[in-house]
């Protein structure tokens, strides 16, 4: 998570346009025939009718969304963060994070939805969450056990990975940074030097850090950015 790199289409459709022009023609129709329906009442009748449309669609609306949502977390889930995947894998999930960018919300660094604890369920660069602990050869000496980030309001960000190193050692990396948004997209977060502590010992190395991540969903379920060197994240709400 240290070195990582990098207005929703609503279309409804009536249920049935030529029944809707019928009640029109039919209240038209009536008013000419009995003066004493006025045009309140043939308006109030239009909105009910709408209104009760829209009601019975809305549930369609959010069918796509979660269709693809439930698609690419049953994707990334159970794949070491990604590196399990092949490379068809990773198109089918690239596809998925591509069609749920159209549902996004309006400028989503503004929405709350991004505070809260989050899983780092995916990056399609293994070593941008975590640099050389997640590295080829770093797999072989630390098994990843979790990899979180926590956003708190107005602008903390603290990201960790715990790991066993060698198959015994529990430890841990941790970042704290101080988040900045670029515009209604794009965020960029500035990372302090990093601890680890690896058993009992701790100490702090390197020195400060920063990310760029642009949000191109967000729910109440997943998170997914995308860094500025093209890395694709996907974010689980835990």
């Amino acid at each position: 998570m240290a070195t990582a790199s990098a207005s929703p289409s609503l279309f409804l459709r009536s249920s049935s346009s030529c029944g809707g022009r019928t009640n029109i023609i039919t209240l038209r129709s009536s008013h000419s025939r009995f003066p004493h329906l006025n045009r309140r009442h043939v308006k109030k009748s239009l909105t009910l009718t709408v209104s009760a449309s829209v009601s019975v669609s809305n549930p369609e609306l959010r069918a796509a969304p979660d269709d693809l949502v439930s698609s690419i977390l049953s994707k990334v889930l159970e794949t070491d963060g990604g590196v399990l995947l092949k490379s068809q894998e990773h198109k089918e999930v690239a596809e998925l994070a591509q069609q749920l960018q159209n549902y996004c919300l309006n400028e989503p660094v503004k929405s709350p939805l991004i505070f809260g604890e989050w899983d780092v369920a995916y990056c399609s660069q293994p070593t941008s969450p975590g640099g050389g602990y997640r590295s080829a050869v770093g797999r072989l000496f630390f098994k990843t056990k979790q990899m979180t980030q926590v956003i708190e309001a107005p602008d903390i960000v603290r990201n960790k990975i715990t790991f066993t190193a060698l198959g015994f050692l529990d430890g841990e990396v941790s970042l704290k940074g101080k988040l900045k948004a670029l515009d209604t997209e794009w965020i960029q977060v500035v990372f302090e030097a990093p601890e680890l502590k690896l058993g009992s010992w701790e100490a702090r190395y390197g020195g400060e850090s920063q990310v760029k991540l642009r949000i191109t969903y967000i729910d109440e379920k997943i998170r997914l950015g995308v860094g500025s060197r093209g890395s694709l994240f996907v974010f689980q709400r835990k």
